[in-house]
């Protein structure tokens, strides 16, 4: 029995029961496909299920505000995922009268989509022999044959493409990519796979050669950078003893790009609430300041794949006139980082 045949049968035997399993549409695919990039199956699930609600066509996605789609969208970051996703929609309605493309190189021409995304939509829907390689490809096929060719280089890429591309099941590539993908995420772990009860054990090089633990090869990592959040909170109250706030829109290319924050103060290191109040004064003009508390004594390490948030939210109460605010009660609307999400949901306004 093949490789790919092996892996066949094994899938065929040891799937897991997901929602977009056994279907050829392909916008459901694109859709669960996205959200799965960068996230686990347990979290993304639900947001499939959401944006199958509020979105069950591709037309409905595309005429949706994006506001809307960020939205749903929080609490799963990279949140680029999201905007391209809204961008590729409108090109699907707009430019393919709302036809999903059925090829490989077709996809390619949508936001947001690569070459794993394309390969699998491809061939999951319409069985194109495109071979898919993710995260968890790399990790069977590096073990399997023993390569030890870093798989973040552009040689590693090109190699394991093309092996991909050659093990592909001679007739049913939608099931095989599928099943090669899932034997990596279930049987073929990062951590103490199942080797034991392994269908490829017998010929599986990196089993043989005791290197399990040490493949696939991944060189160099991304330096971290740490960053000083101070997110001011203002707090103002009308006659009527209604609750006023503020937030502002992030603009620019940042992660967060049109996402809503509290006022936002970076700072070079940790500071006191003396230093806060100097800022507010000058720089945030927030006249008519009464009191500033420190909601959080520790600041809150938020982790991004190339940075480390430390942050502190300020509690700034006064008699303040904004040019535009936002009732505390409707703050649940917007659409923000999940980090500002956390901290509304602890923060008693």
């Amino acid at each position: 029995m093949s490789f790919s045949d092996k892996i066949l049968k094994w899938y065929q035997e040891n799937k897991r029961d997901l929602p977009w399993r056994g279907i050829r549409d392909p916008y459901k695919i694109w859709l669960s496909e996205i959200i799965l990039q960068q996230t686990r199956v347990a979290q993304g699930t639900p947001y499939y299920f959401k944006f199958i609600e509020a979105f069950p066509t591709i037309n409905d996605l595309a005429n949706a505000k994006e506001e809307q789609i960020l939205k749903l969208w929080q609490g799963l970051g990279y949140y680029s995922r999201a905007r391209n996703l809204h961008t590729a929609a409108k090109m699907v309605v707009n430019e393919n009268d709302g036809i999903f493309p059925g090829t490989y190189k077709e996809l390619l021409k949508l936001k947001g989509v690569g070459d794993y995304t394309a390969s699998a939509i491809s061939s999951i829907c319409f069985n194109e022999r495109q071979a898919v390689v993710d995260g968890n490809v790399y990790r069977v096929l590096s073990r399997y044959f023993g390569i030890d060719i870093p798989i973040n280089t552009t040689k590693g890429i090109k190699y394991f493409k093309n092996l991909a591309q050659e093990v592909l099941h001679s007739n049913n590539t939608s099931d095989y990519n599928q099943g090669i993908m899932e034997f990596g995420a279930i049987q073929c772990t990062p951590k103490n796979p199942n080797c034991e009860k392994c269908p490829l054990s017998n010929s599986c090089v990196a089993l043989e050669k005791d290197k399990i633990k040490t493949l696939p090869v991944k060189v160099g990592k991304t330096k971290v950078r740490t960053r000083y959040f101070n997110y001011l909170v203002p707090i103002t109250r009308n006659l009527e003893n209604d609750k006023f706030t503020q937030l502002r829109q992030r603009k620019g290319k940042g992660i967060w790009q049109n996402l809503w924050e509290f006022p936002l103060w970076e700072s070079e290191k940790e500071i006191d609430a003396i230093e806060v109040e100097k800022v507010v004064l000058k720089k945030f003009k927030l006249d008519g300041l009464s009191e500033i508390t420190l909601h959080n004594e520790n600041p809150i390490v938020h982790k991004l794949s190339h940075q480390h948030l430390h942050t502190k939210f300020w509690i700034i109460e006064g008699d303040f006139k904004f040019k535009k605010c936002i009732k505390t009660l409707d703050l649940i609307n917007y659409p923000v980082p999940v980090l500002i999400a956390d901290f509304m949901k602890t923060f008693k306004f």
